[in-house]
């Protein structure tokens, strides 16, 4: 049965919490708050679960979700080649606005859809968020919102969209909190050598550059690659969509786990995608 519960009142919050990470266990689907916007997530384990999100929202497996994670020590059991500059950015700006794309760990059993090899991971700078997922581990998250639709704002917004299809749904008022803007989180696709902004949001570039000089901005490209003019390799233009390339590509624009709006069919991106491409109404949180 369908609850929502007001995670505004400590006794209603705990009992919230309790049921969704019992709901999470069972393969269904809660709504959450985020630091963004409100989000739907599933266990990231199951593929039963994530399927059930993207059927929620009426969303295909080109656009798969994004992860959530409670704490910067899961990002080397859920990515590998974890490169010394990402670790940089996820130090300095996690819980927050930033999402990475890396490469998945092979080795996981998990299908989040047509990621080729990639996996969106952040870590979220909300209170109730982090404790859902300090209890049930990382969290497959997108927008709560059927896709073509905006995203919701608070947990009643969301009901009205996605109805029976949750579980669970933990209100915990406007988000993002009024009074603050709602900027989506910026994403950078950090699968090759050089890491690159492929959406803009809220940690500017500037931000990004005080702790890694060279990542590259959104659109910008190596200048070696300038020099050489996009030449091909294999027969293949040098980046597009290809992991280990900095054209991520962790489903081609995923969205963030809460508010971002979605980018889609964008090389190296496919997760958090970049904003300039990103279809409104389908935020990542």
């Amino acid at each position: 049965m369908t609850t929502t519960y007001d995670c505004t009142i400590d006794d209603e919050r705990a009992r919230g919490l309790e049921h969704a990470q019992r709901a999470i266990s069972e393969k269904k689907c809660v709504v959450l708050p985020t630091d963004t916007v409100y989000g739907i997530g599933a266990d990231a384990f199951s593929p039963q679960a994530v399927t059930m999100l993207l059927v929620s929202k009426g969303r295909s497996r080109t656009m798969p979700p994004p992860v959530l994670i409670p704490r910067i020590n899961a990002l080397d059991g859920l990515a590998t080649e974890v490169s010394a500059d990402a670790r940089k950015l996820a130090e300095a700006f996690w819980p927050g606005g930033l999402t990475l794309i890396l490469h998945a760990q092979p080795s996981l059993d998990w299908d989040l859809g047509e990621t080729k090899g990639t996996v969106a991971l952040r870590m979220p700078a909300d209170e109730v968020a982090l404790e859902l997922l300090t209890l049930t581990g990382p969290l497959a998250v997108s927008s709560a919102n059927r896709t073509g639709h905006a995203p919701a704002q608070t947990a009643a917004a969301a009901r009205e969209q996605l109805a029976d299809s949750v579980e669970v749904y933990l209100e915990g008022g406007q988000r993002p909190v009024e009074g603050e803007a709602g900027v989506p989180s910026t994403i950078v696709d950090a699968t090759g050598p050089i890491l690159r902004v492929v959406r803009n949001g809220a940690v500017s570039l500037d931000q990004l550059r005080g702790h890694v000089p060279g990542v590259l901005g959104l659109g910008e490209i190596p200048m070696a690659e300038e020099e050489a003019g996009g030449e091909q390799v294999g027969g293949e233009p040098t980046g597009a969509g290809q992991p280990g390339t900095g054209q991520s590509s962790a489903a081609d624009v995923q969205d963030d786990g809460g508010a971002a709006p979605e980018a889609s069919g964008s090389s190296a991106v496919t997760g958090p995608a970049a904003e300039s491409t990103t279809p409104a109404g389908n935020q990542q949180p």
